[in-house]
């Protein structure tokens, strides 16, 4: 109540109201929406603290109610506790609901909003390099890209990823987007024969165009799974179009004897890698080709019991692939090893064809008796199956 100390005076409207809704809560104290226009009417009147402790009932009765958490995460910021502001900013803006139409006056909220969490989120990171630096400079000569990623995810500055196999899932093993060649000595003798592998890929453009098909095709191909798109858009784009086109040696496991015969230094190659046999799933072998300024796009493959080997041919500018949350550039002669299972895409934003050899082995972390393991419950699943129509 304003006025002179000692006289009596008559209270504002804000004063007013706020009493009335402190009298109403009294005998309705579950009423959410009650206690959410007493903070706004204390926020009003300047008491930030009263404020405070009304959007907090309010929010213990409806934890969902939006507006609450932007008037919550207001309030923290004028009393200057900023890292409670933005994570209450970052809770409010991951539940705005895409698409909803949005006014100006919102659109300024929500643009406040994400500086707040962005202003914090970086104020947080310079906080934990300055605490981390004495702990990083003992630890120079030990590898810290793990923890790295680690870091990066709880800045979200880096997304999860987790293997999601559009057919079968093998559990209880590392989820890992790119595998370090290190693990994989055999890998240096196929990358030996790059050269080699690439003068076949030209030879067969050169002599053999018709047999560079598109991959993503709604053609049958007996014994083998039918390429589809995933539905309208950017896929749609791309079916029947040799914007991304193949060139088999095997696929899903069946052989192309005419494809091989013409291949026969990349066969002695690929020789060299671990054999991964899936009935109906591998091993493929391909030359996958990419025009300029065309987009594969995020996708998933069949399982996490297989990864997949990039060794690339022909690398314009421009392009790029991205495996889960981390984006690499190919580079003539080195391989890169993947986990197709977890979501990868790819592009060629520059002006000439790109192209790669793909072929598939086993996950290394599969034991011996495990690959067999799987090997029949693959192959007794297609049995039961047979051949399913292409729209399955």
């Amino acid at each position: 109540m304003s006025g002179v100390p000692g006289l009596s005076s008559k209270p504002t409207a804000e004063e007013a109201e706020a009493e009335r809704l402190r009298s109403w809560l009294g005998t309705a104290p579950d009423d959410a929406a009650g206690w959410f226009r007493l903070a706004q009417a204390q926020r009003g009147l300047g008491d930030l603290q009263g404020a405070r402790a009304a959007i907090n009932q309010t929010l213990t009765l409806n934890p969902g109610l939006l507006d609450a958490l932007f008037l919550a995460a207001s309030v923290h910021e004028e009393l200057g506790d900023k890292p409670t502001a933005a994570a209450v900013y970052r809770t409010a803006l991951s539940r705005v609901r895409q698409g909803a139409p949005i006014l100006q006056q919102q659109r300024t909220l929500l643009e406040h909003a994400r500086t707040v969490v962005t202003q914090s989120d970086s104020a947080l990171e310079a906080m934990l390099e300055t605490r981390l630096a004495k702990l990083r400079a003992a630890f120079a000569d030990e590898p810290m890209d793990r923890f790295d990623r680690c870091m990066g995810t709880v800045l979200r500055k880096r997304r999860v990823y987790r293997p999601m196999p559009s057919f079968l899932y093998f559990p209880n093993i590392p989820a890992m987007e790119f595998f370090e060649r290190e693990q994989f000595p055999w890998l240096a003798l196929i990358e030996a024969a790059t050269a080699d592998i690439r003068s076949e890929l030209e030879g067969v453009l050169a002599s053999a165009p018709e047999e560079v098909k598109p991959y993503i095709t709604t053609r049958a191909t007996p014994g083998v799974t039918v390429q589809k798109p995933a539905g309208d858009g950017p896929w749609r784009q791309l079916e029947e179009s040799p914007r991304w086109s193949t060139f088999f040696l095997w696929q899903e496991g069946v052989p192309y004897p005419e494809n091989i015969s013409r291949c026969p230094r990349t066969t002695t190659a690929i020789s060299k890698r671990p054999f991964c046999d899936l009935p109906r799933t591998a091993p493929t072998v391909m030359f996958s080709l990419l025009q300029p300024r065309t987009r594969i796009p995020a996708h998933t493959g069949v399982t996490n019991a297989r990864l997949v080997v990039h060794l690339p041919l022909i690398v314009p500018p421009g392009c790029g692939f991205r495996v889960g949350a981390e984006t690499r550039e190919w580079e003539v002669g080195k391989a890169l090893l993947f986990d197709d299972s977890i979501e990868h895409e790819a592009w060629n934003d520059g002006d000439q064809m790109r192209a790669v050899l793909i072929f598939d082995i086993w996950n290394p972390f599969l034991t011996l008796a495990e690959r067999e393991m799987v090997k029949a419950l693959n192959g007794g699943i297609g049995d039961y199956y047979g051949t399913l129509p292409a729209y399955v």
